[in-house]
């Protein structure tokens, strides 16, 4: 058996369409539904599950304001859903890349 710690991945941020979303609003800062819709192919209805399971979970702010006499919905990550991000990236490094080689 490993000594080494074992890598628990978030769930909530795991699940591809969520970790193409949370990586979007990463780098974004914010984005409408629209704006989300288009960049990550997914339907109207999948990501509208998606973005209220990132909601429900503290990771993602949800936004509503009229323009125009339309509802722009906006999104961003929370302070909480930067460092799960953070965490779930440094995770992910370590579980890719493997425990560094001893040199001889």
């Amino acid at each position: 058996m490993s000594d080494a710690p074992s890598i628990v991945l978030d769930p909530v941020i795991h699940e591809a369409a969520r970790l193409v979303i949370v990586s979007v609003l990463n780098e974004c800062g914010a984005a409408s539904f629209n704006f989300l819709l288009g960049t990550t192919g997914l339907t109207r209805g999948n990501l509208s599950a998606h973005m209220l399971r990132l909601v429900s979970s503290g990771y993602v702010h949800e936004s509503k304001q009229i323009v125009d006499r339309k509802m722009l919905t906006e999104y961003r990550l929370t302070p909480v859903g930067r460092k799960a991000f953070a965490k779930y990236r440094a995770e992910w490094m370590r579980l890719t890349t493997g425990p560094k080689e001893q040199a001889t």
